[in-house]
């Protein structure tokens, strides 16, 4: 395999981002030398990451002649960190279509093309007016924000040299007991304050860090190519999934997030979790990856205990 090799170097944007902190682990396990872009100055970024893992600020300083021989990207801000205002969405573009772009140009000015290309994306991409319908990797981009600001970044990605193969990770809800959408929602449900989210009808993708991490060096090593949606194979409403961590945390779900609360709190990307997606992951099964926790019981079991 590729990073099994002595001296495969890759570059990693996003690698202090919460992804990225448990990513860069097993990129080394695997034989990768890593070189993390990040903004952070390099003395804070090996304190995260560990010695081993070399940082650069700019691209421009990336000083040998020949390129990486893979890149992943996830860089991007947090889409529901804050607010949707017009300045928020500008910053979402510019951190995830432009970056990309930026990093595209960089990767195909080099003669010796790198090997593989992973880019982030999110299931986003699939919009939110196509309800509980299963979608595989095959279906178009819808028409709102989020789907659009996927559709650019992917765009970008696939301006990558015919030589590179390009996999894009349509990422779900990452699930962590300290990072993410579940750590946020552990502190209300631990005390018995837990519960669904709008109708709660909404099916709420998602998959195990394990299993995402796992999932990135799999592509990384294999011969596939094109886009992935990086969920687990099973499909829970957000109903379901609030009754299952109430379960495993042995706590009372009895409470509702009403949507025009969420509207207010959130504004426009309210719609992200209130509307959802079910997407499959049809081609991670495709190309054999076997997921370790495909089921919501036994993954929050998993973090959890």
């Amino acid at each position: 395999m590729a990073g099994s090799e002595k001296g495969k170097t890759l570059l990693l944007t996003g690698g202090t981002g919460f992804i990225g902190r448990f990513l860069v682990p097993a990129l080394l396990a695997d034989g990768w030398s890593v070189v993390v872009l990040s903004r952070q100055a390099p003395e804070a970024v090996a304190a995260l990451l560990g010695s081993s893992v070399k940082s650069i600020s700019h691209l421009e300083q990336w000083v040998s002649d020949k390129g990486p021989d893979a890149c992943i990207n996830l860089a991007g801000e947090g889409v529901l960190d804050r607010r949707w205002s017009a300045q928020r969405k500008q910053l979402l573009r510019r951190s995830r279509i432009d970056l990309t772009r930026d990093l595209v140009s960089w990767l195909n000015h080099f003669s010796s093309p790198a090997k593989v290309f992973l880019s982030g994306s999110a299931v986003g991409f699939y919009g939110v007016e196509r309800g509980s319908e299963p979608l595989s990797e095959s279906v178009p981009a819808g028409d709102d924000f989020a789907a659009q600001l996927c559709k650019g970044w992917e765009g970008e990605a696939r301006k990558i040299n015919n030589e590179t193969r390009l996999c894009l990770l349509r990422t779900g809800v990452v699930l962590h007991s300290q990072n993410g959408a579940l750590a946020r929602m552990l502190p209300p449900f631990r005390l018995g304050l837990g519960g669904m989210v709008g109708s709660g009808k909404q099916v709420m993708p998602w998959i195990h860090i394990e299993d995402m991490v796992r999932g990135i060096v799999y592509l990384l090593n294999s011969d596939a190519r094109g886009p992935f949606n990086f969920v687990a194979p099973q499909s829970l409403s957000n109903r379901e999934f609030t009754r299952t961590l109430g379960s495993v945390l042995h706590r009372p779900v009895v409470f509702t997030m009403p949507a025009p609360v969420l509207r207010f709190l959130l504004g426009e990307g309210a719609v992200l979790l209130l509307e959802g997606q079910n997407p499959v992951p049809a081609g991670l099964e495709k190309a054999n990856f076997c997921f370790n926790h495909p089921e919501l019981d036994s993954a929050l079991t998993n973090l959890l205990s």
